[in-house]
């Protein structure tokens, strides 16, 4: 799904010459269509290089310089199995009041099964990756994206993650701009939070200066932004941006907000069909005119508005960069002995090396927190910027903070991690945690053939 911007970023926009591109596919079918593809796009960029495929995962990993990772193991099926699971009311037991609204993709409990079966699949991954190439560059695209990038960061790899972008949507900054009849390219703007929790925190017109965020919020008053938007301001003097939804399932159930019962996860199956016919006519035609350099523009114009490669080759050419959206630890780092992407790991004695220097992207937030901000690189490392956010909405994203991180404890297998995540998850506010904890126990019941650090010996 993503082949086709992610070689468009490494060869087009990023110049990247003589890539060597590895692909794991164990289908043979589809591997000889994603060879075929990539290496007519090769020979279009001109900048040599090579693509193949590998079945054996340790093989595709091997001497690697970056990974990425888009995996979602059976999400939507997976999904359906939890919403059946808590849907409300049954003819064994008519007085179960049912937890439907928990049937969530990133929050809640659906959002923490969801986490443990993706954990399973990132462990796996990092399992592979600690034998086949330990000092890699990790670039996370797994959803839900602030769990599985923490998962990645226990597990000792450097790690950026790209989740659902806040830039574009009915709340994205796009919109927000086109109804204050500018663009996001006039302005100077910052967006700043937690993956899927984000707010506008920035919004001037870069050449006359003019603050845009109270324009902005009057409108969200006088609820031309939605119910939601209107009802977060109130409480937290802030503006959510991006798909508000999003934001939404990590908090307790809203009066005027219903879950989505049948949300996307990666392509449908139509679309998926038209993927491949284009890149097989891309295959078969060549990419430089006609049908093929038609199905090229399709392709391209339907990938997801994320740029992975864009943020991969900045940290790796240790380029100077400034990355919207990215997902990364809050406590950023430069100097001392660390890892190129700015995380840096202290001596036991906790002593910081010579020339070591840190600084948080949200100071109210703790150190450890994963936070989604936009990326200052200066020589591929991360600067911190220091944004502040309205105390009371710093509050709530510690919670939800704390909430992503135990989920990301427990699929490593944390029992005590779970129950605290159910003891303390903001998104399961006034429900009884006994009732929900016994819930989440049978569900993981349900699907312990992905769960395989959940299984009793």
């Amino acid at each position: 799904m993503l082949l086709p911007t992610l070689l468009t970023d490494l060869l087009f926009a990023g110049k990247e010459r003589d890539a060597e591109i590895v692909l794991e596919e164990k289908n043979g079918a589809m591997a000889e269509l994603l060879t075929g593809y990539g290496e007519v796009i090769l020979k279009k960029a001109g900048l040599g290089g090579s693509i193949r495929t590998a079945g054996n995962r340790e093989e595709a990993l091997r001497g690697a310089d970056c990974v990425l990772y888009a995996g979602d193991p059976q999400a939507a099926s997976r999904f359906f199995m939890d919403r059946a699971a808590l849907e409300s009311g049954n003819e064994k037991n008519p007085e179960d009041p049912g937890l439907t609204d928990q049937a969530r993709v990133n929050g809640g409990i659906g959002g923490l099964l969801h986490a443990l079966r993706a954990g399973q699949a990132v462990l796996e991954l990092c399992d592979a990756m600690e034998k086949a190439c330990p000092e890699t560059l990790v670039i996370n695209l797994g959803q839900p994206v602030a769990r599985t990038t923490e998962i990645f960061l226990r597990r000792g790899f450097r790690c950026l993650g790209l989740g659902r972008t806040p830039l574009k949507g009915a709340n994205g900054l796009d919109t927000l701009t086109k109804r204050l009849r500018t663009r996001p390219e006039d302005t100077e703007w910052e967006i700043a939070g937690l993956p899927g929790f984000s707010f506008l925190t920035k919004l001037k017109d870069r050449e006359s200066g003019k603050d845009w965020i109270p324009r902005l919020k009057k409108a969200a008053r006088e609820n031309e932004l939605g119910q939601l938007t209107r009802r977060w301001l109130d409480w937290w003097d802030a503006l959510a941006v991006g798909d508000v939804t999003d934001h939404a399932e990590f908090l307790p159930a809203q009066p005027d907000y219903i879950p989505e019962e049948k949300p996307e996860f990666g392509e449908t199956v139509e679309r998926r069909k038209e993927r491949i016919l284009y890149m097989n006519t891309v295959r078969e035609q060549g990419a430089d005119a006609g049908e093929g350099a038609m199905a090229q523009l399709l392709l391209l114009s339907r990938v997801p508005p994320v740029r992975p490669m864009r943020l991969a080759l900045a940290v790796l050419r240790k380029e100077n960069a400034d990355l919207p959206a990215v997902t990364h630890r809050n406590e950023v780092s430069r100097g001392g002995s660390g890892a190129d992407s700015g995380t840096e790991i202290l001596p036991d004695d906790g002593k910081k090396p010579a020339g070591f220097v840190s600084g948080k992207e949200l100071p109210q937030l703790p150190a450890d927190a994963v936070v989604e901000t936009s990326l200052k690189l200066e020589k591929g490392r991360p600067v911190a910027r220091e944004i502040r956010l309205a105390p009371a909405l710093a509050e709530v994203m510690t919670e939800i903070d704390a909430a992503n991180r135990l989920a990301a404890r427990a699929a490593m297998g944390d029992r005590e991690a779970l129950r605290e995540y159910v003891e303390t998850d903001p998104a399961l506010g006034g429900l009884d945690r006994l009732y929900c904890l016994d819930v989440v126990n049978r569900m993981i019941e349900v699907h312990q053939d992905l769960l395989e650090q959940w299984r009793d010996d």
